[in-house]
C-alpha cells in the first residue's frame, strides 16, 4: 500500500509539474495581455546596438506620413487595426504584417516606405494581440493566416480587382506564408522577411536556448497552446502551405540571424523551389536584412514587384 501511495504522490507531482510549467510557457510564449506603444522601443543587444540610430530613423520618417485609421472584423470577431495609407486607388496594394510582440509602424517603417517608393498603396496591419488590434493570444500564425485572407478580402471587397502584395517580417513572413494555401484573389506575390519554418519548430527552438532544456519542454508547448490558448500549434507551418501554392514567393533572410536560423528559409525555398526565390543578406541580423544591405534590398524587391505586375 505504502508503494501505491508513493507512485500516486509522484504521478501527482509530476501531473501538477506539468501543468505549472506549461502555464509559465503560456504566458512567456502566447499570452498578449496590456500593451504598450513599441513604437520606439527598437531592438537591442550585440546584434542590433550598431543598427540602433538607423532604426530610429527609419521609424521617425515613417511616423510623419500620412495615413487614415482603418480596421476589420477577424472570422473570430476580434476588432483587427490597420494603417492606410492611399496613393492611387488603382494601384497595387500591398498589405504588410509585423513581427512577434512589435507592431506595424515599428516593424515595417522601412517597408512601408519601399512600398510607397514603388507606387503602391499600403495596408500596415498590426497583428491580432498586436498593438492597437484585439486579442490577448499570440498563435504564430495559426489564427493570423486567416486574418491575412480578412485583409485581401477587405482589399478587394473595397478597391476591386487591383494586384496585392503580402509583406511580413520575422512572425509577419511566416504569417504570410502560412496564408499561401488559402484561396486569395488578386495575390500577385508575397514578401517575407527572415520567416521561421513552423510555428512549433520556433518555440521549441527558442525554449531551448532559453532553458538549455533539450525537446523536454515540448510537450508543454503543444499542451499550452491547446489548452490555455485554444490553438493547435501543430496544426499549421509555413512550410507546408508554401509546399501547396501557386504564388510567386521571395524570401530575404540574413546570413547572421541568431534567432530564427536561416536554414529555415532554405527548407521553405526547397519545398517549393519553382515558386520560391532566397535572397541572403551577408552579414545581416534578425530583421535588419534592409539596414545591413538597403541597395540589394530595395533591388531584389521592386524588381521581384515589377515582375508579378
Amino acid at each position: 500500500m505504502v508503494f501505491v501511495y508513493i507512485i500516486c504522490g509522484a504521478a501527482a507531482f509530476l501531473l501538477i509539474t506539468f501543468i505549472a510549467v506549461s502555464v509559465a510557457v503560456f504566458i512567456k510564449a502566447y499570452y498578449s495581455g496590456r500593451r504598450k506603444d513599441v513604437t520606439y522601443k527598437v531592438l537591442s543587444g550585440k546584434d542590433y546596438d550598431p543598427y540602433h540610430d538607423k532604426m530610429l530613423d527609419v521609424i521617425k520618417t515613417a511616423v510623419k506620413i500620412p495615413y487614415e485609421e482603418i480596421g476589420i472584423r477577424s472570422y473570430d470577431g476580434k476588432k483587427l487595426y490597420g494603417r492606410l495609407y492611399l496613393k492611387d486607388p488603382s494601384a497595387p496594394f500591398h498589405i504588410q504584417f509585423n513581427g512577434y510582440r512589435g507592431n506595424g509602424l515599428r516593424d515595417f517603417s522601412g517597408g512601408l516606405q519601399l512600398a510607397l517608393e514603388s507606387g503602391g498603396n499600403v495596408i500596415l496591419t498590426d497583428q491580432r494581440s498586436h498593438g492597437k488590434s484585439e486579442g490577448s493570444v499570440i498563435t504564430f500564425g495559426v489564427k493570423e493566416r486567416k486574418d491575412v485572407q480578412s485583409w485581401v478580402n477587405y482589399v478587394c471587397e473595397t478597391y476591386g480587382d487591383v494586384p496585392v502584395f503580402l509583406e511580413g517580417i520575422s512572425m509577419g513572413a511566416a504569417t504570410v506564408l502560412m496564408s499561401a494555401d488559402l484561396p486569395m484573389k488578386n495575390v500577385r506575390g508575397i514578401v517575407a522577411d527572415c520567416p521561421y519554418s513552423s510555428p512549433f519548430d520556433i518555440v521549441s527552438l527558442v525554449a531551448r536556448r532559453i532553458f538549455n532544456s533539450g525537446k523536454i519542454l515540448d510537450p508543454c508547448i503543444v499542451f499550452s497552446a491547446f489548452v490555455f490558448g485554444h490553438f493547435n500549434i501543430l496544426s499549421s507551418s509555413a512550410l507546408e502551405s508554401v509546399k501547396a501554392t501557386k504564388i510567386p514567393i521571395l524570401i530575404i533572410h540574413g546570413s547572421k540571424d541568431n534567432f530564427v536560423p536561416l536554414s529555415m528559409s532554405r527548407d521553405i525555398r526547397d519545398a517549393n523551389p519553382d515558386m520560391v526565390t532566397l535572397v541572403e543578406i551577408e552579414g545581416a541580423p534578425h530583421g535588419l536584412s534592409y539596414l545591413t544591405d538597403t541597395e540589394k534590398y530595395k533591388k531584389v524587391l521592386f524588381d521581384f514587384i515589377a515582375d508579378k505586375l
